[in-house]
């Protein structure tokens, strides 16, 4: 992990990729703290959100709520309060070797079931000290693209950032360093020969 690391190291250094100054805080008042503290939040949710990145999941045992739906199932489970998007599975029990459930349905920050038992799979919103260091690095090369435009002007320092953050138009934002962060999240990881997919099996 990328101990020591925070938003505003992130944007410091992404500002020292172009040449401008960096900033200690969002809130000093410079353009440029400013410019920071509108793009990164964002720049860095659709970041998570745009691969499965394997230190941005977590195994949990959802809690039971009071409440029985009005129909068609009968155990409401409460979702946890940092997920983000839709559980990658849903287990029907804790047991080593559980099974992959598919009755299941999310409604708000619900999950309705008829199982008695649920655990998730679910990805959330890391700080950066818990992120590794290859994705602090895209998170850089990425605000440095973005900033790059607001911050100097130059449309030739926005397309450099951007061929070193995600490639050519035509890599389809999955070039660049984000081809190598991609590849270096996956060595962690066994390759299944099937896969569930979990927006088949949530039914809206």
């Amino acid at each position: 992990m990328a101990a020591g690391d925070s938003a505003i190291k992130v944007c410091s250094d992404a500002l020292l990729l172009l040449g401008a100054k960096a900033i200690s805080s969002f809130n000093e008042g410079t353009d440029s703290s400013n410019i920071c503290d509108r793009l990164y939040p964002d720049l860095k949710r659709s970041t998570i959100e745009s691969h499965n990145w394997t230190f941005a999941y977590k195994k949990v045992k959802l809690a039971r709520t009071i409440n029985t739906p009005v129909n068609e199932y009968k155990y409401e489970y409460q979702l946890p309060s940092d997920r983000v998007g839709l559980p990658r599975r849903v287990f029907d029990s804790t047991a080593v070797g559980a099974g992959i459930a598919f009755e299941w349905i999310i409604q708000g920050d619900k999950l309705l079931t008829n199982l008695e038992t649920v655990v998730i799979d679910y990805k959330f919103m890391p700080t950066e000290s818990e992120m590794p260091t290859y994705f602090i690095q895209l998170l850089k090369y990425l605000m440095a693209w973005h900033l790059a435009d607001p911050i100097t002007d130059q449309i030739t320092k926005t397309q450099y950032w951007q061929q070193i953050a995600v490639g050519s138009p035509a890599d389809n934002g999955r070039g660049g360093y984000m081809r190598t962060a991609m590849n270096i999240d996956g060595q962690g990881t066994t390759t299944s020969a099937f896969e569930d997919f979990s927006l088949i099996a949530v039914r809206n």
